[in-house]
């Protein structure tokens, strides 16, 4: 245990695991600053952040700053004297003002092996571009995106077929495993931050509904690894007779053919040919309609071999 007096910055599901192991492990947490309630589903509900609802749950106090650069609140931070300021996904950049509060620095838990895939969606990307590993960094943070000094990181591979799913849980239990290791070093003197190395960078954007549009006019592998990496939102998605499909789970095939064309579609096997080889569409949905593995699909949507699947050149940009 640190001894430090903690405030902890985050949001989404991925930074719960963190604020619990140090719940667990009986660090002072002064306070969890998060995310406003935002309205959700088609009642546009006003819902809490995963990371309020845990705090709540161990009656930590929370704060919901609109802004984190209004000067009010960082009074408020500055009164609440941090040592440390652990931030996980919050959401927004920390102006420097914040960052220089705590004596001991803010220390930030970026799923990504720094500096490759700074920004939002690190993990998203990765997949999308193919990856074979990739990991958990922590860092000092400084007033540039993902830019500050690094802590400490781990490395852990990406199979071939793992979704978004699989990778943000296991990334999540190992960022908070791994922000533990870094306030013992931290604590004990025995831990040098490093300099990233910039010319190494790249940069992991936010998404947009436009990057799961599939462009069949590219080779199968990299159309999987859109799926694999776009399974939570926006979903990758084509047509079928002018309906959207999207498309959760797919396997690489052999196929050849037209791209966008159905080359088998029976006995809970639907084959779609693309610029090399062919994707086994494994679960998908229709506009309007439930998710469905492709036997379920084919046998209430019976699609002929030769049908031809929105996605060609002159749909979509190219990736």
């Amino acid at each position: 245990m640190s001894d430090w007096r903690i405030l902890f910055m985050g949001t989404p599901d991925f930074a719960c695991p963190t604020l619990q192991k140090l719940i667990d492990r009986g660090e002072n947490i002064a306070a969890v600053i998060t995310q406003p309630d935002r309205p959700k589903g088609r009642g546009q509900k006003l819902m809490p952040p995963p990371v309020k609802e845990l705090a709540l749950r161990h009656d930590i106090p929370v704060l919901q700053p609109l802004k984190v650069r209004d000067p009010a609140f960082i009074e408020i931070i500055r009164n609440l004297r941090p040592d440390v300021i652990v931030v996980v996904a919050f959401g927004q950049i920390l102006p420097k003002a914040l960052l220089d509060i705590p004596p001991r620095g803010c220390v930030n838990v970026h799923a990504s092996l720094l500096p490759r895939y700074r920004g939002a969606a690190p993990l998203n990307w990765c997949i999308i571009n193919g990856e074979s590993e990739t990991g958990v960094t922590t860092m000092l943070m400084d007033p540039g995106l993902d830019t500050g000094p690094m802590l400490l990181k781990r490395v852990t591979p990406i199979d071939e077929n793992e979704d978004i799913v699989s990778l943000h849980d296991r990334m999540a239990v190992m960022g908070a495993e791994l922000l533990l290791e870094t306030l013992d070093g931290l604590t004990s003197g025995q831990l040098t931050a490093e300099p990233q190395d910039d010319s190494q960078t790249c940069y992991a954007p936010l998404l947009k509904k436009e990057d799961g549009q599939i462009n069949w006019y590219h080779a199968a592998s990299q159309i999987h690894n859109q799926v694999r990496g776009l399974t939570v939102w926006p979903g990758a998605y084509t047509t079928l007779d002018g309906q959207q499909l999207k498309i959760f789970r797919t396997r690489i095939g052999q196929g050849s053919g037209l791209p966008g064309t159905v080359l088998q579609a029976s006995r809970g096997v639907l084959e779609v040919a693309c610029l090399s080889g062919s994707l086994l569409l494994e679960e998908l949905q229709l506009a309007g309609k439930k998710r469905l593995d492709a036997a379920s699909f084919l046998s209430g949507c019976p699609v002929a071999p030769g049908t031809l699947l929105g996605g060609g050149p002159t749909e979509t940009h190219a990736r």
